[in-house]
């Protein structure tokens, strides 16, 4: 029997999948899992070769995390479901649509992208990152990233998420990192038919505004929702905007 990945479930009400991001896990929602979890049935997997699904082996391509993803559906008795990918999630959200349309009710993409090599510096940060993980290991080069790219977080917070991204293992993010880089979702998000919503932060130097407009102008029917003054980090500084905008966009 194929292994599944590790996932947490809370709540009950109408299924909604959160898909973390790179280098993290399902833990990064835990300042709205509540919330959520009064409306909903909320699934909150750790991808493969993160946390607790570590033990899964390659490949850590998009497409390979949607079929994670929909095996969990079967193993859970779910036909559909609401997803909501936050950052390299979003992409895995998009690769779920495209490849089970039928079992993705309604989406949300959250300081996300279609193709994250899309300039210069993405490129250059893009190629750099799997050697400094190598040299640094994961504790340094998640105190790195979480320097540069969280300031606006406080101290305490800072160091929870930096230390969720120390606690990954060194080499299976080197993998997992190119393999996110690789994704380019550009040609087929016009294929997406669900309603979807698209979060972006109007500050967010890691994932900038070109991103969500790219998105929501190749995304038919698509919205875009701006939360004034948030960066990346705007699930842990601007939590009710998001939670507000998800809820009303959920029904």
């Amino acid at each position: 029997m194929t292994q599944l990945v590790a996932f947490t479930e809370r709540g009950r009400g109408s299924p909604l999948l959160l898909v973390h991001g790179l280098m993290v896990m399902g833990e990064m929602f835990a300042p709205v899992i509540d919330t959520l979890a009064r409306r909903h049935r909320v699934i909150i997997p750790d991808l493969r070769g993160h946390g607790r699904s570590r033990s899964l082996p390659p490949p850590y391509t998009v497409s390979a995390l949607a079929a994670d993803l929909a095996r969990l559906f079967d193993r859970l008795g779910i036909e559909s479901a609401s997803v909501l990918g936050y950052s390299q999630g979003g992409a895995v959200a998009q690769q779920f649509a495209f490849d089970y349309a039928d079992r993705c009710d309604r989406l949300v993409l959250a300081c996300t992208y279609a193709f994250n090599m899309a300039s210069v510096r993405e490129k250059i940060e893009g190629h750099l990152a799997p050697a400094l993980i190598r040299i640094l290991g994961m504790r340094r080069f998640a105190k790195l990233v979480v320097s540069q790219g969280a300031k606006e977080l406080p101290r305490d917070r800072a160091e929870w998420l930096a230390s969720l991204m120390a606690s990954q293992d060194q080499s299976l993010m080197v993998r997992a990192w190119k393999a996110a880089m690789a994704f380019d979702g550009r040609p087929r998000l016009s294929e997406i038919r669900c309603p979807t919503l698209i979060i972006a932060g109007s500050s967010d130097t890691a994932v900038p505004m070109h991103h969500a407009k790219m998105l929501a102008a190749g995304i038919p029917g698509s919205r875009l929702v701006l939360v004034g003054g948030a960066g990346h980090t705007l699930i842990w500084t601007h939590p009710e905007q998001l939670l507000k905008a998800v809820e009303e966009f959920l029904g």
